[in-house]
């Protein structure tokens, strides 16, 4: 295997001329301290590693979706432009991507950050800066304190949103104008103007600083051969994929998704599958009215269990035939998850409270073979199955059934669903329940469960998924609902506890309890903001007579008061227990027992 070697300037010269990206590829991810750094070691004249090239044959340029190097770079972008070959001699970059952005960033491009709390869709919020170097640092002076102090730089390289002011301590170079330097003597006149330009104070070793730092610039850029790459020419698509798994896994680790999205664009015929499934993973996430936090994992996993595949995420099962297959469904199978993920926001399970995308995969199964729909309608059919959809996935996800390794489960689960769907359209929760606790995934809530329910507190990630099992709606996503504190939390602070008097061991058991769920309830946002602190009883004062009933408070007034917070966790926890009980997730069929009735006074309105 042999090596070539050039320079920089002759490299960039090729970038999205003759170097581009396959769609395999990664995004670009590199934060503006690692451009900084690969220029402090590039100018020190420390090796930067060697990149990997892959010649496509003219013949074969039309097999494959190439992109373009992103030249102006947005943080947070994940999107490459894609680009013709044609006409083209084509290399693709198979190891050396996030390096060759950053020097095309750096020597040519921008870099926009976001200011801290803008808003990513306002322009103001974008600041698009350029490299420049401070021509009066000493890289062999450490005359300064600089945050880069633990990164080992020490050139004086920083981004700026416009060029910056030079004065008798700092004078400051775009690094790009070194790419107008193509000969020796364009770098002369470009050396001598700079050297006119310092200050009249400035001293013979500051101007041979100046004349160091650019002459040690211009040779990185034009002179020296730090582009060290080999060129692979096989023309073989699994010989080249292994290479660069191999290539790539010192580094950050390839993802089966990049390597899949790969294969599916080289079969698919007449859509770009690298811009399909970014663009629908985007739409998941961004355009359903509520935030998501899909992958294109999850949708490559989507593909294989909707498609009655092998649901084991695995290179082997995407097979010719079985990318053929996804294709001719991936219209339904986009239908069937969005389908998916507008009935679970509706439920108000979202990004921060969806604890497993493998949960969904049942759901999507389930309505991608009863034709799609979100069951957002008010006939029988709707309500009940998503009542039932519901219960069953709240159930899964506060009991981890789809944890860990679950592709078992998915599977025995999708077994259990084409068997009901043979004779009927209802999601079969009862035949879900028994068939996946007879593995040991149980759903149902029982004594072994109901109290690690009790257990899920305040800010918790799954709190909302647990109280939202009290209460018979699933239009959670419809209105903002608010976690409140039925007590007070203000209420229940040390200070004021102690201004009451209370004993030291009161005082910690109610600091204890008053973030447990049984003093927390599901509100309106608009009533939470109005409930604000205002003690309990008073409150109640304003509110209907079905409330206690709907939120399963105690009725006992004695119980509404800080004081006695223990003793009310307690209370509302045991009809916290007889609720999750009676939920219809009982695989053997079992009639709820009947509720305990509840004492104390009701009251009043």
């Amino acid at each position: 295997m042999s090596y070539v070697s050039s320079t920089i300037g002759r490299v960039l010269d090729d970038i999205n001329r003759s170097y581009f990206l396959p769609a395999i590829q990664r995004p670009y991810v590199w934060q503006p301290e690692q451009i900084v750094a690969l220029f402090d070691s590039l100018l020190k004249g420390y090796p930067i590693s060697s990149f990997l090239f892959w010649e496509i044959r003219p013949e074969r340029r039309a097999d494959w979706e190439i992109y373009k190097f992103i030249e102006n770079f947005r943080h947070g972008d994940t999107h490459n432009e894609m680009a013709e070959p044609d006409g083209r001699d084509v290399k693709l970059v198979l190891d050396g991507q996030q390096r060759l952005t950053s020097l095309l960033i750096g020597l040519r491009g921008t870099y926009s950050v976001r200011a801290r709390y803008g808003r990513r869709h306002n322009p103001d919020a974008w600041s698009r800066q350029r490299l420049y170097l401070d021509l009066l640092k000493d890289p062999a002076v450490d005359d300064e304190v600089s945050d880069d102090e633990d990164l080992g730089i020490t050139y004086g390289l920083r981004f700026f949103e416009t060029e910056p002011k030079s004065d008798a301590r700092h004078h400051w170079f775009k690094i790009g104008r070194i790419l107008d330097c193509i000969g020796d003597d364009a770098f002369d006149r470009l050396r001598d103007e700079v050297v006119d330009a310092l200050p009249d104070t400035s001293t013979k070793a500051q101007g041979r600083i100046v004349e160091k730092t650019l002459d040690r610039l211009y040779r990185m850029v034009w002179k020296d051969g730090v582009i060290a790459y080999y060129t692979e020419k096989d023309q073989s698509y699994d010989r080249v994929l292994d290479i660069f798994i191999r290539a790539n896994d010192g580094g950050t680790k390839l993802s089966k998704s990049d390597l899949l999205l790969s294969m599916i664009t080289a079969q698919w015929q007449g859509v770009s599958a690298r811009q399909e499934i970014y663009g629908f993973v985007d739409h998941l996430n961004e355009g359903l009215g509520v935030k998501n936090r899909l992958d294109k994992d999850f949708v490559m996993k989507s593909c294989l269990v909707l498609c009655d595949l092998d649901q084991r995420y695995k290179v082997a099962n995407f097979t010719i035939s079985n990318l053929a297959r996804i294709e001719a469904s991936w219209t339904r199978i986009k239908a069937s998850l969005e389908a998916t993920l507008r009935l679970v926001n509706r439920f108000g399970i979202d990004g921060e409270t969806l604890t497993s995308l493998n949960a969904l995969l049942p759901i999507a199964y389930y309505l991608h073979g009863v034709g799609g729909g979100s069951l957002d309608g008010t006939t029988p059919f709707e309500a009940a199955n998503a009542r039932h959809i519901h219960r069953w996935l709240l159930g899964s996800l506060l009991n981890g059934v789809f944890g860990g390794s679950s592709d078992r489960t998915i599977g025995a689960a999708r077994a259990i669903l084409q068997e009901a769907l043979k004779d009927g359209r209802d999601f079969p929760h009862r035949d879900l329940v028994q068939g996946l606790a007879s593995r040991g995934r149980a759903i149902a809530f029982d004594d072994n469960n109901i109290e690690g329910v009790l257990d899920v507190g305040y800010g918790k990630r799954t709190c909302f998924l647990a109280l939202s099992l009290l209460y018979d709606t699933q239009a959670w996503g419809s209105t903002p609902h608010h976690v409140d504190h039925i007590i007070p939390r203000s209420l229940a602070d040390r200070k004021a506890l102690m201004a009451q008097n209370l004993s030291e061991p009161l005082i910690q058991r109610i600091l204890d309890n008053v973030n447990r769920l049984g003093n927390l309830e599901l509100l309106l946002a608009r009533e939470n903001l109005e409930k604000s602190n205002l003690p309990f009883d008073q409150w109640l004062r304003t509110r209907d007579g079905t409330f206690l009933e709907r939120h399963l408070i105690p009725r006992d007034p004695a119980l509404w008061q800080v004081g006695a917070l223990p003793e009310f966790v307690a209370a509302r926890e045991e009809l916290i227990r007889q609720r999750l009980r009676g939920l219809d997730l009982d695989p053997a069929g079992i009639v709820p027992p009947a509720p305990v009735a509840m004492t104390g006074s009701a009251a009043g309105n």
